[in-house]
């Protein structure tokens, strides 16, 4: 009887081993799905390099230098630059959130191509913009998923 009872002891012990390294797993897992992901977007000017440049001396050239490329140049105006970077944290399944939203304005003289001016914007400064929820209607008649997939058979075949 003692031995059944040694075995018994010894798979019970087994048991809460595989328990507690399981129950571990899943708390290991579940920490790590909760984790924030970061994540970076466009270029974030930093203030190191926007104290290299100087309005009324620096040219296009300057700025690309310390800067690297716009994100964007004005739709009608050349002479407008921007750099436009933000920094995203999200949680689990949660909708991503803005951290830091950094927009850099950079203006150069037309003739001279010198920096005219350099202005920042934030957050605040944005936007909301509506979407509109609209289709756009097509000529023809809607099919079902079945007039699709059996309207063709027969249609392919040897030319006659």
């Amino acid at each position: 009887m003692c031995g059944g009872w040694r075995s018994h002891s010894a798979m019970t012990g087994k048991r809460t081993k595989l328990l507690s390294v399981g129950l571990a797993a899943a708390v290991t897992v579940v920490l790590l799905g909760c984790s924030p992901i970061k994540a970076t977007r466009g270029n974030i000017v930093q203030d190191e390099k926007l104290v290299e440049l100087q309005v009324g001396l620096s040219t296009v050239d300057d700025v690309v230098d310390v800067l690297g490329t716009p994100s964007t140049v004005a739709t009608f105006d050349n002479s407008v630059w921007y750099y436009i970077g933000q920094r995203t944290e999200r949680t689990a399944f949660f909708r991503p959130e803005v951290i830091e939203r950094r927009i850099l304005v950079v203006e150069f003289d037309p003739d001279t191509q010198i920096l005219q001016s350099m202005e920042e914007l934030d957050y605040e400064d944005g936007q909301e913009v509506a979407l509109i929820e609209r289709e756009t209607p097509t000529l023809g008649r809607r099919m079902t998923f079945l007039e699709q997939m059996f309207g063709n058979i027969g249609r392919f075949g040897a030319p006659q």
